[in-house]
């Protein structure tokens, strides 16, 4: 059985159900450029948080102009290990996208937790078989303000505009399937990423639950989210 297959069967267990009903878990989401990344790391620079760190078979790459390093951006490991641990039952989700598995495992969400809140930046499919173990997870959608800040935003991330054209279909095609699998269920919360003091801080109250303001807002935020699904849909 391949790693693909290997993935479509996996169960999870029920010792992962326990742990995510028991942990107080943090899910960031948003498309790519919304700034989810840099919200996490502000958030793990506050005492009581801590990161679920993902496996992954690919390689260590770039980001940001800095080389990724093993047990802070990823664990990386090779299809069999992979393939070991699906077996064993280790992981809480795991997905295989365009040749290259990503996943969490029980024991990464376990020493997470152990701090205090647990918090990782995922995309949708994975906050879903979060939400299927316990609805207590709480999801959060980041969003750029407008189209055009989110394409400069983006831009940002290339050397050159070539760079940035040659992967700009795969990173529309992605914005669209995500917004729209968010927008379809009741349980993210949105934010709108304009002042990043402002939005880490709304993300730190939602977390906490200290206000009952962000349900308005959520609102807002949402209406906002349609609106950056349609511009992006009618842009090619």
């Amino acid at each position: 059985m391949n790693l693909r297959e290997s993935i479509a069967e996996y169960r999870r267990p029920d010792a992962a159900v326990s742990l995510i009903q028991s942990a107080k878990i943090a899910l960031l989401v948003g498309i790519s450029g919304a700034g989810k990344d840099t919200i996490k790391r502000a958030l793990l620079q506050r005492p009581g948080f801590a990161d679920i760190i993902s496996h992954t078979t690919r390689q260590p790459r770039m980001n940001g102009g800095v080389m990724e390093i093993e047990g802070k951006d990823y664990h990386f490991i090779s299809p069999e290990t992979a393939h070991k641990m699906l077996e064993n039952n280790e992981f809480v989700e795991a997905k295989y996208v365009h040749g290259t598995v990503y996943g969490t495992t029980i024991a990464e969400v376990r020493r997470a937790s152990e701090v205090g809140v647990a918090v990782t930046d995922i995309d949708v499919q994975g906050v879903t078989e979060y939400k299927s173990a316990s609805p207590d997870v709480i999801a959060i959608f980041i969003v750029p303000p407008t189209y055009d800040t989110w394409i400069e935003r983006l831009q940002q991330r290339y050397a050159t505009l070539d760079e940035f054209k040659a992967e700009w279909p795969k990173r529309r095609d992605s914005a669209i399937r995500e917004l729209k699998a968010a927008l379809l269920v009741p349980y993210y919360h949105f934010v709108v990423n304009d002042n990043f003091d402002q939005t880490v801080q709304a993300v730190i109250e939602i977390i906490s639950h200290e206000s009952d303001e962000f349900h308005s807002k959520d609102d807002d935020a949402r209406l906002l989210a349609r609106q950056l699904l349609a511009d992006i849909q009618a842009r090619n």
